[in-house]
């Protein structure tokens, strides 16, 4: 098995929907540290799980720079935004979305 890690800090701002008063429901932004872990059995024809620019592009032009209530079809909390990124990237298993220092939420097929 094969593995691939890439890392990259996506800028964008959100509001939660939430059932209970917190300030998390106004708008506002973060700093997003993203972590996506790719595996495959073999190597593509290029020798590779994946290109890293291709990971990147995949969800950085997507996310950078968004107000992700915008540009997501649902609550875009750190655990939502995980799973979406994994759904993205066809060789994903895993995905880190760290909102802030100290709040991290992962997703994992």
């Amino acid at each position: 098995m094969y593995y691939i890690t890439k890392r990259m800090e996506i800028a964008g701002c959100h509001s939660l929907d939430l059932p209970y008063e917190s300030k998390c429901s106004r708008l506002h932004g973060h700093n997003w540290i993203i972590t996506i872990y790719c595996k495959a059995q073999e190597l593509n024809a290029q020798g590779m799980v994946m290109d890293f620019t291709e990971v990147k592009e995949r969800i950085h032009s997507q996310l950078d720079h968004q107000n992700l209530n915008e540009v997501l079809p649902f609550n875009p909390t750190a655990e939502n935004i995980a799973r979406w990124i994994c759904d993205q990237i066809p060789t994903c298993y895993r995905v880190e979305v760290q909102e802030s220092i100290g709040n991290t939420a992962i997703y994992e097929k």
